[in-house]
């Protein structure tokens, strides 16, 4: 398991990097393990302003679908386009090019409220 150092994580399995007032959002790589071969991501929510905690899309694998929960409130900017082609990004670079989103940042100090990398890998 990979547990980068970089970035902030969820009880839910989600990572989030920071970037300015932007950030990356994806699934762990326990996350996609647990999940299998990934075969479809759907985000409905590009334009919208999700709070923390809520749902804004789904991983599909092959053997389940799973709810995608917001790290922190944001505006959802952009979809990782690659996903449509490739969802086995997912499984293969979860922490690089299986970004799932990118949004914009509401609230910075909902950031407190997530785990480091040693947090999460003790929560497993």
């Amino acid at each position: 398991m990979n547990f980068p150092e970089n970035i902030k994580y969820t009880s839910e399995h989600e990572w989030i990097r920071v970037e300015g007032d932007e950030a990356y959002v994806g699934i762990t790589d326990y996350a996609q393990s647990e999940l299998g071969e990934i075969v479809f991501i759907d985000v409905p929510t590009v334009g919208e302003t999700v709070g923390q905690g809520e749902v804004f899309g789904s991983v599909e694998a092959v053997k389940t679908v799973s709810d995608l929960n917001m790290p922190v409130s944001g505006e959802v900017l952009k979809l990782n386009e690659e996903l449509d082609a490739a969802p086995e990004l997912v499984n293969n670079d979860p922490y690089g090019k299986g970004w799932i989103i990118k949004i914009s940042v509401k609230d910075a100090s909902e950031l407190d409220k997530l785990m480091d990398a040693k947090a999460y890998e003790a929560s497993l």
